[in-house]
């Protein structure tokens, strides 16, 4: 009875201490709520279909990071945010008017691009995330708006109406980046959504089906333990096996199309080349995970391929 006693005695205390762990707090539920919120879906519609039909081109690929291996916004955001940081800064210390309504030029300067990257990435995520990613936007140019108008104001000689501005616009970037870090830590918007293939598939060579059961020139999912795969034999008898959720957002490259050798994912037209998994275009900015294969005794067979970028063809043994 004492034993039980105490217990709850430390239960308790520790409720007081870790509230946390009763559930989740209202800011997190307040956002979970967003992203069932379908009230702005027809905005996001609109929007979405508007980045889509923009003539961007190869650039698309450069705004979505393809060539970085990973999104480009997070990093491009970081000038217009470390700007105006060092701006109130400043404005917290005397004598530094005129650089600090310099670093606010910079960051207003760096925001647009930044937002395009932004709004080509966000086009191409599922609509719990756009949901987020809306407001994201909105309060993020809320704050472009208020730092125009701070900068408007120091520019006419109003100082101390140009710091206040300057300090709001500061507090909804605040904003804009907790949700932008609830997309890109909670939602895994951005993500590699094929990163845990390498550490789930044992060394090795496994057993994936019989060739007879492997229709030609047609995709199909097999699996490799708990990882699943998509599993392509050409007319020539060469076989390939990728990954089969797509590194952006875990599409299933299994019910995509095979155009030149590479396959598309379905959900958001991904292209990764059959041979190694490199993708050739986004908004993937992974490549997939690749596996050498082989045929033995009528088996298809095939091993995590650890090196990327290496061009090995299908084997038949």
């Amino acid at each position: 009875m004492e034993r039980s006693f105490k217990r709850y005695r430390v239960s308790a205390a520790a409720g007081r201490l870790l509230p946390s762990a009763q559930g989740p707090g209202r800011v997190l539920r307040g956002v979970d709520r967003l992203e069932r919120w379908p009230g702005a879906d027809w905005l996001i519609i609109v929007v979405r279909a508007a980045v889509r039909a923009a003539p961007l081109g190869s650039g698309r690929d450069v705004l979505h990071g393809r060539w970085l291996g990973h999104p480009v916004h997070p990093l491009m955001v970081q000038v217009p945010i470390g700007s105006w940081l060092s701006a109130a800064v400043l404005d917290a210390l005397p004598g530094h008017r005129r650089a600090a309504r310099t670093l606010i030029g910079v960051g207003l300067a760096a925001a647009g691009p930044a937002a395009v990257a932004g709004w080509t990435d966000w086009a191409e995520l599922p609509r719990q995330q756009q949901r987020v990613g809306l407001v994201h936007a909105a309060t993020n140019i809320t704050a472009v708006a208020l730092y125009a108008a701070s900068y408007a104001a120091r520019r006419r000689g109003r100082v101390w109406r140009g710091k206040a501005l300057g300090m709001a616009g500061l507090s909804a970037v605040a904003v804009g980046g907790a949700l932008g870090g609830h997309l890109a830590y909670r939602q895994a918007s951005g993500a590699n959504h094929a990163e845990q293939v390498s550490h789930m598939v044992e060394p090795g060579w496994h057993v994936v089906g019989d060739v007879t059961g492997i229709p030609a020139g047609q995709p199909v999912r097999r699996h490799i333990g708990e990882v699943a795969v998509m599993v392509l034999r050409e007319a020539t008898g060469a076989v390939h096996v990728l990954a089969d959720r797509c590194s952006h957002m875990a599409g299933p490259l299994s019910e995509g199309e095979i155009v030149d050798s590479c396959v598309r994912c379905p959900w958001h037209g991904s292209v990764f080349r059959l041979a190694d998994g490199w993708n050739i275009h986004g908004p993937a900015t992974a490549p997939q995970p690749c596996f050498d294969t082989r045929i033995v005794d009528g088996r298809v067979e095939a091993r995590l391929r650890h090196l990327a970028g290496t061009q090995t063809e299908g084997r038949v043994a």
